[in-house]
């Protein structure tokens, strides 16, 4: 069987092409399997109507993949392979709001609030791209109209999952530039570590300075317990016993009076 270009595109929906052309055509299974990028055994089941699922067939030369001559050749000649004819454009999205998972669809007025605040030369057009809103969002949040505002809390959009941070700072960049605003450069210092790598960094810092300022509040406790102590020892006079390597000099020991002479030469005189 002659071989089709390698690179020929396939038809947009095929196996509803592969089921349209078992119906109305003469074409070998072999034929349409290689036309469809479909295994030959995905035919079989398609004409034996053996196939998982059902599928409504779509006529390819209506959509112009193939007309009624390159058909009637291959009818003609089983060896031969359907070459396209017009290949299928490519859906693609179409422009529109920045989809956010369900979960943080909640955080947006957060995070529009802290735009707002944070960076008020950016318009209501960059943030609603970038955090993926309606204008009439941003315009309540603004006004102060919005149905939660009392709950609302300016948070950082970054921190709350709704865009990174170089989207971020290109869209404020952006605004600044516009707005005739100078940006402060700030240095990276060749660090190139992630948010959530830089946020593990801060609060592992943190833990360890509580951890040391813990210890040095106890280590002044302590201290301030023992002067305590040895004041309350001093004033009591038991300085030896309560405040150890504290030495109480040794007293002094008592003079011993002299006899009275002159009493014991009268005794001896009578």
């Amino acid at each position: 069987m002659a071989q089709a270009p390698k690179e020929q595109p396939k038809p947009l929906m095929p196996h509803a092409t592969a089921t349209w052309l078992v119906d109305h055509t003469g074409l070998s299974f072999e034929q349409i399997a290689e036309f469809c990028g479909l295994h030959i055994l995905e035919v079989q089941a398609m004409a034996d109507d053996l196939a998982g699922s059902k599928y409504t067939g779509r006529d390819p030369v209506h959509a112009g993949e193939l007309n009624q001559e390159e058909i009637d050749k291959g009818q003609a000649d089983a060896n031969y392979a359907l070459v396209m004819q017009k290949a299928p454009v490519e859906v693609t999205r179409t422009k529109g709001p920045r989809y956010t998972p369900v979960s943080k669809r909640q955080d947006k007025p957060d995070g529009i609030a802290w735009i707002l605040r944070s960076h008020p030369e950016v318009s209501d057009a960059q943030i609603s791209k970038l955090i993926g809103t309606t204008r009439n969002t941003i315009g309540a949040i603004k006004e102060r109209s919005h149905w939660n505002i009392q709950n609302i809390q300016p948070k950082d959009p970054v921190t709350l999952g709704l865009c990174s941070q170089r989207e971020l700072d290109a869209v404020v960049a952006k605004a600044a530039k516009r707005a005739g605003v100078v940006a402060e450069e700030v240095p990276t210092d060749g660090d190139d570590r992630s948010d959530k790598e830089k946020l593990i960094e801060e609060l592992r810092a943190e833990r360890d300075a509580n951890v040391k300022a813990a210890a040095e509040a106890a280590q002044e406790a302590e201290a301030e317990a023992w002067l305590a102590a040895k004041r309350e020892a001093e004033e009591n006079g038991d300085v030896a016993e309560t405040v150890p390597g504290y030495a109480e000099e040794p007293a002094a020991e008592p003079e011993a009076e002299p006899a009275p002479a002159a009493e014991d030469e009268e005794t001896k005189d009578d």
